[in-house]
């Protein structure tokens, strides 16, 4: 607790970033909570449901990897607070939303919130590196992951209430007035957000020509796709994200199915489930804080995946002995802890083997492969599911995070100890003092 105290105390910069995305992750999560229910009432459609999440996930498959290379060509406090903006004034459609007929703009206004939320999520985490020391990162990345479980928990439970007294038109509200928060935090940053060029760079002119645009585009894409293959931290790392995403993709397919016809659980357990584990990586991210300083993020990484899967295994298969759900509550709760410290060591080995210049393509380009991670998985957890059973496909989900973790607590540490000093060269950009 002191470590994490220390850095918090020491950082003022961290302090606003960490504030700002939990306001801002809060209102998403009433907007999510309100505007699901909304649309379900007026439609009475699983389809239109369906749909719905669609349009927030194609984005992610479409712009992932070429917001990437925008995010590395701007400032990344400017585009952080633009971002943000645009988040606001882009959910103001839906306060036209009042039937039916006009569950389109619902689509359209996801599909544009996604979209614009690609060029902000690798601007932070390309910024957050500058904000601490690198003896810090590993707390930094556990307190920004500790954020998202907090406001799964807050947010999920106050969206009921302001979308029972105040409808869509409440959540909308709330949600833009949160991103309105968020881009006053983060302007108020001190630390600089220009992108570090290196000296190969520094004398180049900027293409003029639409041809000569679209060329250079292509090559900043292309050196980020290079460099996850070149780098061999980056590749391990690429191949963990896609096989740990397949078993996300199954889970979030089928988790609900396993509830329902598995454990027998209603609607209600079923979303009492899926809260909890939010309660567990709260603990997770309290100790990842706390010990993350003392411990390598490979091993951490490895070490914690393997834990997680066993885990997930020992929720999917203890029904075949004993059917109900508080064992399956209680295994969220748990499997919660090394959920956030296994995200503090992925992210800090990713930002640790990254130069600035490069730091928002290859996040990008692992968050376009984390996406079609998640497609195959779901699709294929939707037709196997049917015919294999749900219990066998879902312990697939489970041993690969233990065969991933496996493979990783063997080959990562190496890799790590390995990789160029240049990969590690993360604070070269001038920062104003954050204490």
């Amino acid at each position: 607790m002191r470590a994490i105290l220390r850095v918090l105390a020491g950082h003022r910069d961290l302090r606003l970033v960490l504030s700002a995305g939990l306001v801002s992750m809060v209102g998403d999560w009433i907007l999510r909570i309100g505007l699901v229910y909304h649309v379900f009432v007026l439609t009475n459609s699983t389809v239109v449901s369906a749909i719905l999440m669609l349009s927030s996930f194609v984005p992610q498959l479409l712009l992932g990897s070429v917001a990437g290379v925008f995010v590395d060509r701007w400032d990344r406090r400017r585009t952080m607070v633009v971002t943000n903006l645009l988040l606001a004034v882009g959910l103001l459609p839906l306060l036209l939303v009042h039937d039916a007929s006009r569950v389109w703009v619902v689509f359209i206004v996801l599909f544009y919130e996604s979209s614009v939320a690609q060029f902000f999520v690798p601007a932070e985490q390309a910024l957050l590196p500058r904000l601490v020391d690198d003896d810090q990162l590993i707390t930094a990345n556990a307190l920004n992951g500790q954020t998202r479980d907090l406001s799964r928990l807050v947010g999920s439970a106050i969206g009921g209430v302001v979308a029972a007294a105040g409808g869509l038109i409440a959540v909308t509200l709330v949600d833009s007035a949160s991103f309105l928060i968020c881009a006053g935090m983060v302007a108020a940053l001190r630390t600089s957000g220009r992108v570090e060029v290196p000296d190969a760079q520094a004398g180049k002119q900027p293409a003029t020509a639409l041809a000569d645009r679209i060329a250079q585009l292509r090559r900043e894409w292309m050196d980020g796709l290079r460099l996850v293959g070149h780098n061999r931290v980056l590749r391990l790392l690429a191949i963990f994200l896609l096989a740990t995403t397949v078993g996300e993709g199954i889970m979030s397919t089928l988790f609900a199915p396993f509830v329902r016809q598995v454990l027998h659980g209603s609607n209600e357990a079923y979303g009492v489930v899926v809260a909890v584990q939010a309660v567990g990586g709260i603990v997770g991210g309290l100790v990842a804080a706390a010990i993350g300083h003392r411990v390598s993020p490979a091993r951490l990484l490895g070490i914690t995946a393997m834990v997680f899967g066993a885990i997930d295994l020992a929720i999917f298969l203890y029904p075949l002995a004993y059917v109900a759900v508080w064992p399956a509550a209680v295994g969220m709760v748990v499997v919660g802890l090394p959920g956030a410290l296994m995200l503090a060591g992925f992210m800090t080995l990713f930002q640790r083997s990254t130069v600035d210049s490069h730091r928002g393509r290859v996040f990008g380009s692992l968050g376009a492969a984390e996406g079609v991670a998640v497609m195959v998985g779901t699709l294929g957890a939707g037709f196997l599911g049917q015919y294999v059973g749900i219990i066998p496909v879902l312990a697939v989900q489970g041993a690969g995070y233990v065969v991933a973790g496996l493979a990783m607590l063997i080959t990562l540490p190496a890799a790590a100890r390995s990789q160029p000093a240049t990969a590690t060269t993360t604070h070269s950009v001038p920062v104003e003092q954050n204490a």
